[in-house]
């Protein structure tokens, strides 16, 4: 099984992701080891403003998010929309005492997981899906 379908980085805001060709196949690297394809992902960049509205219309919740998936998978072949804000980003990274780029990279992976029928809403799921975020953030290189 390949993980060889199309991932596209956009931006609705002033942040450009660097590498996206190492983040590319980080993610389809990823996404093998997990015995799925890439159909079509789409990773777009924000402010908490762009964020908070998809929060509001689409999940009715009234709050700030760093990170908000739309699945749109099927079977074993994964498609969707991973909104980040970027804003969430740099603050998670300065209250976790982390460099911007690997919390970004961890709520990246976060949304891919997501994808791939992680969920984070119990205790026990919240652990593992940490557990799988650590594992793959020590492929990125």
């Amino acid at each position: 099984m390949t993980a060889s379908g199309d991932i596209f980085f956009h931006s609705e805001c002033s942040f450009q992701l660097k590498q996206e060709e190492k983040h590319t196949s980080w993610i389809k690297q990823t996404v093998h080891l997990e015995n799925r394809i890439i159909n079509e992902v789409n990773i777009i960049f924000c402010d908490d403003q762009y964020l908070l509205k998809k929060n509001q219309r689409y999940l009715l919740h009234d709050t700030l998010t760093d990170v908000i998936t739309f699945d749109y998978s099927e079977k074993s072949a994964i498609s969707g929309d991973i909104f980040i804000s970027i804003d969430r980003v740099k603050e998670n990274a300065v209250n976790f005492a982390v460099p911007f780029e690997v919390e970004l990279k961890r709520v990246m992976i976060h949304g891919v997981l997501h994808l791939m029928g992680y969920n984070d809403k119990s205790a026990e799921e919240k652990k593992r899906m940490t557990e799988k975020e650590n594992q793959y953030l020590t492929l990125f290189a």
